[in-house]
Formats: structure tokens, C-alpha cells, sequence
């Protein structure tokens, strides 16, 4: 590729390397804190918000890539304004877009979209988002995949990821959206490691009228979620959704409690979990490649939700995701309510990450 930076891309993408020991050490110290009071750790409203519009939602999701569409917007106002396309350009905001996390694949498909037909001319700071954009969508298009449920009764859906990533949150959320389907719930607050956890999901089983499988805290998780099946079969539940606790990546015996999770599910379903969702934390940036690839091999991840998309967000690092796993991503999350979660949509991301309307 033209002007690949080996120092830079080594830096960025190290192949799935372990997260520095710094990053590491914070995960550590932020996974052994106690937890906020329920009330207080990210619960859910006394009542569902309001439905919001798709240009509303489309306006927050704008907000939330703020900090990724502002670092490309300088950029291409500095780097396009008054002159012409020449390889120094095209070599300054291809690092800009890996710096911008959307990975080294869809930076090169970027500029050289821009140097098709176009090299030698001057291009507006709007020509250059539109293919931006363009580029983008293409390789989120393929990911952009609705949850759908294979009418197995119950349908197992394992929810993991590293401590903070929103996992409990998101169980309430998808709780809320199955039951507006029509379907019943239950919930199994697998998180055995903290109270507060086991009290959140409670509250949204209370919230969204899902009945809670919850035992004393330290108790094995992997028993639990075998209990909870055991249950929901027995109820006629359609979807059984398993909170997990948060744990490291690179934490070899956390990481082998959740390997037991999945065999101990699959003693009585060969099939189960037929969904394990990952969420990820939109502020993480690079470590989120590494999480992808452990969580996969580990619990076999078959879809992604990127949680907290707020204006702090590195919201690139999914269209790097895309391009090197192909996972399904269903939803994104932007705030705590209720309804903050909504299916994720490759042309609106593309075009927020742009700075387009």
C-alpha cells in the first residue's frame, strides 16, 4: 500500500496482540472495584422513553461519532482546501484514517477511491466525506445483520464481554424489544462475581416483566445458566438471554470459566447458545480487535453490539472490526434508556463518521 507506515501500522495493529500493560492494569483495577448501587449503575428508567425518530436517532448518532468525525473533518479541511490531489495527500489522510481507527484495508479502499479520475484536481471538503462515506458503507454493509430468532423455544442468547462494556444494560434493552415482539423472557444473571450486577438485572426483569434466575453471589456461573435452561425449557419461555461476568481477555482462568459455560449449555442442547453477543465499548478503540478474536475463539461470538456511543467514542474501530471479522453487528447503543438500542444501519454509521447530514 502506498505510504504504509511500518512503525505506525505495527503500533496499531499488532495482530491481535494482548492489550498493553497499563490498559491491562486499569481493566484490572476497573473489573475488582465495587460496582455503584444499582440504582445508580446505569438501571433503567422508571418507564420507557419515548419512541424517537429515525432523524432524531440519526442526530444522536451524529453526536456520539463526534470525536472521530471531527479528527476526519480537520483533516480534510486542512489536507484538501485549495489544492490539488497529488500521492503526498493521499499518503497524509490515509495515516489520518487509520489514526481515525477504520484500519489499514478500508484507509487504502478510501484513497484510492480518491485517486480514481481524480488525481491532479482540486475536490471539495463534500466530495471527499461522500467517498468517505461510500467506503465506509461498503464495508459495513455486509455486517449490518438483524438478530434473528431460529423459533427454537428456548432460543439461548449469551451475552459476554470485558467488565464495563454495558452487558447488563443490554440484556434489559433486548428483554424490552423481544417482549414488544410478542416473545417472553427470561433472564439469568450469570454476572455471579457482583451484587450490583444480580440487582441491575433484576430491576430490568422487573421492567420488562421477565422472570430473573438468580442465585447467592460466588455461586458457579456455569451451573447457573445450566439451571436457568433447565427452567426456561420447562416454563415454554422463547428466549432466554445470560448475563455473564465481565472478565479479561487475557485472563486465561476467567476466560476458561466461560469456556465451561458454553459445554456446560451444550449438555443439554448440543445447539446452545445459538446466539453469543459481544459487546463493545465504543471508547476502547484498538483493544476492542483483540477482544473480538479472544471472546471468538473462546465462546464462538456470532454477533457484535458496540455499546456507549457517546461523544468520547472511537466509533473507526468497527469498520476495522468489519473488514477483518465479518461478524454480524445487530445493534448499537447510544444513552441508557430503555430504548437506546437500536438495529445497527451501515449507511448511518458511514455517514455520521463522514460529518454528513
Amino acid at each position: 500500500m502506498a505510504g504504509e507506515k511500518p512503525g505506525l501500522l505495527r503500533r496499531m495493529f499488532g495482530g491481535g496482540a494482548e492489550p498493553a500493560e497499563d490498559t491491562v492494569a486499569d481493566e484490572a483495577r476497573e473489573a475488582e472495584a465495587p460496582a455503584p448501587p444499582p440504582a445508580l449503575a446505569d438501571a433503567p428508567p422508571t418507564a420507557p422513553d419515548e419512541p424517537e425518530s429515525r432523524g432524531g436517532w440519526f442526530q444522536r448518532l451524529r453526536r456520539g461519532l463526534s470525536r472521530s468525525s471531527g479528527a476526519l473533518s480537520g483533516s480534510i479541511s486542512s489536507l484538501f482546501t485549495q489544492r490539488k490531489l497529488d500521492a503526498a495527500t493521499l499518503e497524509e489522510f490515509e495515516d489520518a484514517l487509520i489514526q481515525a481507527d477504520l484500519g489499514v484495508d478500508t484507509a487504502g479502499a478510501v484513497t484510492e477511491a480518491l485517486r480514481k479520475g481524480r488525481f491532479g484536481k482540486e475536490l471539495s471538503e463534500d466530495e471527499v466525506k461522500g467517498i468517505l462515506a461510500a467506503e465506509v458503507e461498503k464495508a459495513l454493509a455486509p455486517v449490518a445483520k438483524p438478530l434473528v430468532l431460529g423459533g427454537r423455544k428456548p432460543e439461548v442468547i449469551l451475552v459476554v464481554g470485558v467488565n464495563g462494556t454495558g452487558k447488563t444494560t443490554t440484556i434489559g434493552k433486548l428483554a424490552a424489544k423481544f417482549r414488544d415482539d410478542g416473545k417472553t423472557v427470561m433472564l439469568a444473571a450469570g454476572d455471579t462475581f457482583r451484587a450490583a450486577a444480580i440487582e441491575q438485572l433484576k430491576i430490568w426483569g422487573q421492567r420488562t416483566g421477565a422472570p430473573v434466575v438468580a442465585r447467592d453471589i460466588g455461586a458457579d456461573a456455569a451451573g447457573l445458566a445450566f439451571d436457568a435452561l433447565e427452567r426456561a425449557r420447562a416454563e415454554g419461555v422463547d428466549v432466554l438471554l445470560i448475563d455473564t461476568a465481565g472478565r479479561l481477555q487475557n485472563r486465561t482462568e476467567l476466560m476458561a470459566e466461560l469456556e465451561k459455560i458454553v459445554r456446560v449449555l451444550k449438555k443439554q442442547d448440543p445447539q446452545a447458545p445459538h446466539h453469543v453477543l459481544l459487546t463493545l465499548d465504543a471508547t476502547t478503540g484498538q483493544n476492542a480487535l483483540s477482544q473480538v478474536e479472544i471472546f471468538g475463539r473462546i465462546a464462538g461470538v456470532t454477533g457484535l453490539v458496540m455499546t456507549k456511543l457517546d461523544g468520547t467514542a472511537r466509533g473507526g474501530i468497527l469498520v476495522a472490526i468489519a473488514a477483518r471479522y465479518g461478524l454480524p453487528v445487530h445493534f448499537i447503543g447510544i444513552g441508557e434508556g430503555i430504548d437506546d438500542l437500536e438495529p445497527f444501519a451501515a449507511n448511518d454509521f458511514a455517514r455520521a463518521i463522514a460529518g454528513l447530514a
